[in-house]
């Protein structure tokens, strides 16, 4: 038997239970992974809400990304063996052992820890393709709100990777690690666009921004903000927010469009060392409710996992 954490209802932390399931045999397309390391995300707590929609066949288990070791091949798989070190995407992944579509899987970098890889298939791969989105190049001031999160984190890295330079903002509680990060940090709230606006070397000349909180605020500073250059440039949107609202609609702001081979990119910057995660927090599979009620709970910096 496998242990997994299910849920028979939607609601908050109290509904999810441990319990045992058998362990799945893998059929044609897809791989058996026993999971080391899985992430845990905002989108773990709307779906437990029921926020997603859909009337999904209870009882349900979260988790979008985790790695681990392959422990079986399905037919009509090529570029697996037992015994891969691999990362995944997908659903389902606080358990033990998951049923993987292997085209959902990659090869993990030896030098990159199953945590590490855990966390890269949702927040780093959503920071990438806002970035790619947004034409983000070397010639680029990148603003980047909530950048101690684990997306912002991830884009202030991946934005520095691609030549960029960045500015994060962050709680003033966060401002030493945002600037650790490589990105020159800002207090959020009111008075951040004239901070903004004082800063030197060019930097006050923002041409991009990715919002990764979305609030009616952080709309508006973001249009200030690149009123200069405006929200579109040859096509390409130069903002692009990770929380859709009426007021990023409104404002004319691009959603984030996931980007086709997002966590191969990911995990070759993380293989570089160009790209890291602070887990903020670790809890064993079987406190999974108290992960996702701290993640619940926003103000997170970095990402938190499950060691399984």
């Amino acid at each position: 038997m496998s242990t997994a954490i299910f849920y028979d209802r939607h609601g908050g932390v109290d509904v999810l239970r441990a319990g045992d399931e058998p362990v799945p045999a893998p059929g044609e397309g897809e791989l058996v992974v026993a999971n080391r390391a899985v992430g845990v995300n905002p989108a773990d707590v709307k779906k437990l809400a029921g926020r997603f929609g859909g009337d999904d066949e209870l009882p349900q288990v979260l988790g979008f990304e985790a790695a681990g070791v392959v422990e079986a091949v399905g037919e009509g798989v090529d570029g697996f063996s037992v015994g891969d070190e691999v990362v995944w995407s997908g659903t389902g992944a606080q358990r033990e052992r998951s049923l993987v579509k292997a085209a959902k899987a990659r090869l993990k970098p030896a030098n990159v820890p199953f945590d590490q890889a855990a966390v890269l298939p949702v927040a780093a791969s959503a920071a990438f393709s806002a970035l790619v989105q947004a034409g983000v190049g070397a010639q680029d001031v990148v603003l980047v709100h909530g950048a101690s999160g684990g997306v912002g984190s991830a884009a202030v890295q991946i934005a520095r990777a691609l030549g960029a330079r960045v500015v994060g903002t962050a709680s003033e509680r966060n401002l030493d690690y945002v600037r650790d990060l490589g990105a020159t940090p800002v207090a959020y709230g009111p008075g951040l666009v004239d901070a903004v606006r004082a800063l030197a070397d060019g930097l006050a000349d923002v041409t991009a921004v990715v919002d990764t909180v979305g609030s009616a605020e952080t709309v508006g500073q973001t249009v200030e903000l690149l009123g200069a250059v405006g929200l579109e440039r040859d096509g390409t949107p130069r903002a692009v927010t990770l929380v859709e609202s009426e007021e990023s609609l409104a404002a004319g702001i691009a959603s984030k469009v996931s980007q086709k081979g997002a966590l191969a990119e990911v995990l070759a910057l993380a293989e570089a060392g160009l790209l890291t995660a602070e887990i903020s927090a670790r809890f064993p599979l079987a406190e999974a409710a108290q992960a996702v009620e701290l993640v619940a709970g926003g103000h997170v910096r970095g990402k938190v996992v499950l060691e399984v």
